[in-house]
């Protein structure tokens, strides 16, 4: 039976469903917890452009390098050598099921709005409750249930009804005043201050843009390489555009210290405080209903890049394994085993949603880093262009979209650059044992270099960790 092929209209519905998930529902207080109506507008300002070039050059890149269709990964493994292109494929690995905890954390904490006893998702019930979800999603996806369709179906209108609705109610209700009341976070424009305002916004809207690169995992299943492309543009756009009405309206419903402070979801409580408690209801609904398929979703992809990766000789062979419903056994395993680790430890050191989504958020940075310097160097250099072929476009497009992977790295922090490498170290283990299994070379020189660097920088982050500098 010949495999279905996915149109445009197919991939650009992948493509806003991976990115609208729990983050849209926290905007509110994420932007504002370290932003003021100024910076928070420059923050999109910067994202938009930024994202916008990544998401050209993945419409570039799908169109220059078909052959490349193994996923995000295959670009740093194609520009940079295997090395890096493992390290590109084990980061965003660990940004999937980083952010699965992160999912979890939240549903639990949106359940509290019903059910008291949860708390904000970090606390006892919330972790037995999330153990208990993601066994029950364990166990359907090695029954065979790989393909989630009407799941999905159902998941995206949850997501996008009432987040319309809580646009329609806010722009009704907006409030000039509020919006512009200390509209620099100071008397006047301070570039420093800005500045830092802006960098705090900027983990928050890469995670909410995580997913921008779905079109391309499936771009080996699209009827058209150039469909790959056009579906990342219009689902970005579309995207932003719901993106930016959510945050800078609701800061004309409150102040920014009061957005700041509500709990999680924000979105629910700022709905509350425009139409009442049925509002924040059906938001807390949505977002539960939003979530479980989210969670299914990642689910399901978290498993495959390791098992893809393991087919693609770049991870060792037992990922490989499939049960007899074709799921890939050893690699759910491994994920939802680091999954129900990571639930534990949100409880022991009360890690919030916040952190974890930052900390999934930093792990994405080396993927979408290489992705957007393949683009720069295939334009650089000519390769996979015809001869006098302008590339003064794709260029400029790999320029921007580099700076801003780069700025994106400087705004994360060192501190959960350290944590992520942490977890980026014991990836070292699963790059040799796959070199051994196929009998290739370990490192080549300066891939050394980088290796050691990385368990430098691991063991000096558990160095802080322990001694209580750096707090999960």
């Amino acid at each position: 039976m010949q495999e279905k092929k996915l149109g445009l209209a197919a991939l650009t519905a992948l493509v806003i469903g991976s990115m609208i998930g729990g983050g849209a529902f926290n905007l509110p207080s994420d932007m504002a917890a370290g932003a003021n109506s100024g910076a928070v507008i420059i923050g999109w300002v910067i994202t938009g452009i930024g994202m916008i070039a990544l998401a050209l050059s993945y419409q570039n890149l799908a169109i220059r390098k078909p052959e490349l269709d193994g996923g995000v990964y295959s670009y740093a493994r194609a520009g940079f050598g295997e090395f890096l292109g493992f390290n590109s494929a084990w980061g965003y690995w660990l940004s999937a099921w980083l952010g699965n905890v992160a999912y979890l954390t939240l549903l639990f904490g949106a359940l509290a709005y019903f059910f008291p006893i949860f708390g904000e998702g970090n606390n006892l019930a919330s972790v037995i409750g999330a153990s208990v979800l993601l066994w029950v999603v364990h166990s359907l996806v090695l029954s065979g249930i790989r393909q989630a369709s009407i799941v999905n179906m159902i998941t995206t209108i949850a997501k996008l009804v009432p987040i319309l609705l809580f646009i329609i109610f806010v722009i009704l209700a907006f409030n000039v005043d509020k919006f512009t009341f200390n509209f620099w976070g100071g008397p006047t424009f301070d570039w420093k201050t800005v500045k830092d305002q802006v960098a705090s916004t900027m983990l928050v809207t890469l995670w909410v843009f995580i997913g921008v690169e779905g079109a391309v995992v499936l771009s080996g299943r699209a009827k058209e390489r150039r469909d790959v492309g056009r579906a990342t543009v219009i689902g970005l756009i579309s995207t932003l555009i719901i993106y930016v009405l959510i945050s800078l309206f609701s800061l004309g419903i409150m102040t920014q210290p009061d957005l700041a402070a509500l709990s999680n979801p924000s979105m629910a409580y700022v709905m509350e405080s425009v139409v009442g408690s049925w509002g924040a209801a059906i938001i807390n609904i949505g977002l539960v209903i939003s979530l479980l398929g989210a969670f299914l979703g990642w689910t399901l992809l978290a498993a495959e890049i390791p098992f893809v990766a393991a087919k693609d000789e770049v991870f060792p062979k037992w990922l490989k394994r499939e049960n007899k419903n074709g799921s890939p056994l050893s690699s759910l395993w491994l994920t939802s085993l680091l999954i129900q680790t990571f639930l534990v430890l949100v409880l022991f050191a009360q890690s919030t949603y916040q952190a974890l989504y930052f900390m999934s958020g930093t792990a994405i940075l080396i993927p979408y880093l290489f992705s957007a310097l393949y683009q720069l160097k295939l334009s650089a250099t000519g390769e996979a262009y015809k001869p006098k072929e302008s590339r003064g476009r794709d260029l400029f497009l790999g320029i921007v979209a580099t700076l801003y992977a780069i700025w994106l790295v400087y705004a994360a922090g060192l501190e959960y650059l350290l944590m992520v490498m942490i977890l980026y170290a014991p990836g070292i283990f699963f790059y040799w044992r796959a070199k051994h299994e196929y009998q290739k070379k370990l490192f080549q020189p300066m891939e050394l270099v980088i290796a050691i660097l990385l368990v430098a920088a691991a063991a000096w982050a558990i160095y802080l960790l322990s001694t209580g500098q750096i707090a999960p």
